[in-house]
């Protein structure tokens, strides 16, 4: 330790960022134990032990809240996670150099936009007086579709935003997964007479396997955490019973209406959740033979 003791003080500003902006801040999850008043303060505030979780779990819409969450999570996990497996193959077997760097700039650059950005586009497409798609529909003698008001397409539109914004940023990871892959197991699968579709089943996906288990325990921890931003940009009053999820009720109770200590309850308890899944997941994972996090 002694001999690469300068190689270490490269981790201290990493160490002091987790320090100060990471684990100092989370004392603030005591505020959740108490009746936080601002004019109080911390030490003034009186203490109420876990009645805030108690009030969560005997609201009336805490099971339409879970429910809609967990609806587009899965929805997300199922749609979204292969996504980026499927676009990294299918980039890997561009055999153009110049054409695979230019499809992955393309596919790269929604990940940079903000969500307002990419919200924006949906409306300019499918809202029901200007959007593109309506009005192609118009102009063949169709009726219009109330995309954006219409429950039976808002976890669509989530999905395919989630999907058109990362899809390209998540390939980074297995396109660097499948540059790893031994060549001489493809030279072998050739040998045998394999094709292409026969290689990518029986050579890259198993050599990529590791990274796709721990990439999806690592999600399985935000399976509560849906995005807030694209969520509150989507919602309106006619896809609210469907589109309501903790993040919305949380900013709803702690910005709106000055409940801190009950929002900062529901969020611990998200956090919870998604900690117990993690180690579940993990565990599960090293059940089956596979690779976990720790």
């Amino acid at each position: 330790m002694i001999r690469y003791r300068w190689m270490y003080l490269l981790a201290v500003p990493g160490l002091l960022y987790f320090l100060i902006f990471q684990y100092a801040p989370m004392w603030g999850i005591l505020l959740a134990f108490q009746d936080y008043n601002p004019y109080r303060g911390f030490w003034g505030s009186e203490w109420v032990g876990f009645e805030n979780f108690r009030t969560f779990f005997s609201y009336g819409d805490f099971w339409p809240l879970l429910r809609n969450t967990l609806t587009i999570s899965v929805l997300n996990l199922l749609l979204s996670f292969p996504a980026p497996i499927i676009l990294a193959l299918m980039i890997n077997e561009v055999r153009t150099e110049a054409f695979k760097r230019i499809t992955q700039t393309v596919v790269y650059l929604p990940h940079f936009l903000s969500w307002v950005i990419v919200v924006s586009f949906t409306f300019l497409f499918f809202s029901l007086d200007i959007g593109f798609v309506n009005k192609a529909l118009a102009s063949v003698g169709l009726e219009k579709i109330p995309f954006l008001s219409d429950t039976l397409y808002f976890y669509g539109l989530l999905v395919g935003q989630t999907i058109w914004k990362e899809v390209g940023w998540g390939t980074i990871i297995f396109l660097a997964a499948i540059a790893g892959v031994d060549p001489q197991l493809y030279e072998a699968a050739t040998v045998d007479g394999a094709g292409r579709l026969r290689k990518i089943w029986h050579v890259t996906l198993p050599a990529i396997r590791s990274t796709i288990v721990i990439l999806l325990i690592l999600r399985t921890g935000d399976i509560l955490n849906v995005g807030f931003e694209q969520i509150l940009l989507m919602l309106n009053p006619m896809v609210q019973s469907i589109g309501d999820v903790f993040d919305t009720y949380v900013y709803r109770q702690g910005i709106l209406s000055g409940n801190f200590s009950y929002s900062i309850a529901v969020g611990l308890f998200k956090s919870v959740a998604g900690l117990i899944l993690v180690a579940g997941a993990n565990f599960l994972s090293k059940k089956f033979g596979e690779e976990g996090l720790y």
